[in-house]
């Protein structure tokens, strides 16, 4: 008898164990209809690619575009554009909230409320608590828009109200975490200059080539100093490297985009042929130790992910070391006489072992 009302009571617990299972299963199911009916994709695409390019985005047109209006505002003395250049770096966090929102496609009240909530998220916690704030709020505002007949009043609402949450949650150790990195790698810079000058100078560059900002992550970084003016130089050979290298290959046209707008362009043909990274590479692993031991070159977090793209590089090493002539000497050897030089001779050695080939460059 007893083992008969075991028996009974263990498929009593099998019928339950089924029945929240298959609840469970049709409750994930449910889930997942609704987040696509959201436009709602938890992925590393969206989320680490996708949005972290908007992000980027919202700093060009902001802060560094301001950067570069400043600038010239001050060499031109046009008080009017040093305003403005002013005024736009200061509008970096709502520039993020804007450019995050629209590139996960949000309704158009969720993207306006981020970029109030970008705006306060970038006082408390820079450009990465801001960017995770945004990121945060979107998608739940995305989850409660058009949900309820007072939308125009509660999708804004309860956007504003958890965006300010999760900024003063979030923002202050973010921000904290941001600076002590910043920090270790500019007493690593002083502690290990010729080591850290190839690390920085390789990886920044890498990163300006891949599908992710560079300019994005030294800013979230705060690189400054000797480490900004590594990364700047191994982003210069990224540059003007494939610039040089690409001359047979390509137009003028094609050379000057690679070489002032982004090396990012040869990323099709890197994944054709990654012995193409090798000379650019080498070219940033030689000249970062030159950048961070011999000339001390230096930069801001604004330039030092840019390279030669649109000159930022430049304009930032001017505003971190000064207008000397000794600063643009410097500047045109390792921005640009070195890079060229160096990459272009690895490049011919690699074409004759027959490691890389005539068109393996071609831009389509």
């Amino acid at each position: 008898m007893y083992y008969q009302y075991g028996f009974i009571g263990l498929n009593y617990l099998n019928l339950i164990i089924r029945i929240i299972s298959v609840f469970l299963n049709l409750l994930i199911s449910f889930m997942k209809a609704y987040l696509k009916k959201k436009n709602i994709e938890i992925s590393l695409q969206r989320y680490g690619i996708d949005a972290l390019n908007a992000m980027a985005l919202g700093l060009f047109g902001s802060l560094i575009v301001g950067l570069i209006l400043k600038n010239l505002g001050e060499w031109l003395s046009l008080p009017i554009l040093v305003d403005i250049g002013t005024f736009a770096q200061s509008m970096m966090g709502a520039a993020i909230g804007g450019a995050v929102a629209y590139q996960l496609k949000a309704p158009i009240l969720v993207i306006v409320s981020n970029v109030v909530i970008g705006s306060f998220a970038a006082q408390l916690g820079g450009p990465v608590g801001c960017f995770i704030t945004v990121l945060i709020t979107t998608e739940m505002g995305k989850l409660v828009s058009k949900t309820t007949p007072a939308d125009i009043i509660l999708t804004p609402i309860i956007c504003l109200v958890l965006g300010a949450l999760i900024a003063k949650g979030i923002g202050a150790p973010i921000q904290s975490l941001m600076m002590q990195i910043s920090a270790f790698i500019e007493w690593s810079v002083q502690l290990r200059p010729f080591l850290m000058g190839i690390v920085l100078a390789v990886s920044m560059g890498v990163l300006l080539t891949l599908p992710i900002s560079s300019a994005a992550i030294a800013i979230a970084l705060s690189l400054s100093g000797i480490a900004a003016g590594a990364s700047t130089v191994g982003c210069c050979a990224q540059m003007v490297g494939f610039a040089v290298m690409s001359m047979r290959d390509n137009n003028a046209g094609a050379v000057i985009s690679l070489g002032i707008g982004t090396s990012m362009l040869q990323l099709s043909n890197i994944i054709k042929n990654p012995k193409i990274w090798i000379p650019p590479i080498l070219t940033s692993a030689l000249l970062g130790p030159l950048a961070t031991m011999y000339f001390q070159m230096q930069n801001i977090p604004e330039g030092a992910g840019m390279g030669t793209s649109g000159l930022v590089g430049q304009i930032g090493t001017i505003s971190a070391m000064g207008n000397s002539q000794e600063v643009y000497i410097a500047m045109i050897l390792l921005h640009f006489v070195l890079p060229a030089i160096l990459c272009y001779a690895i490049y011919r050695i690699l074409l004759m072992v027959g490691w890389i080939k005539i068109g393996d460059l071609k831009l389509n």
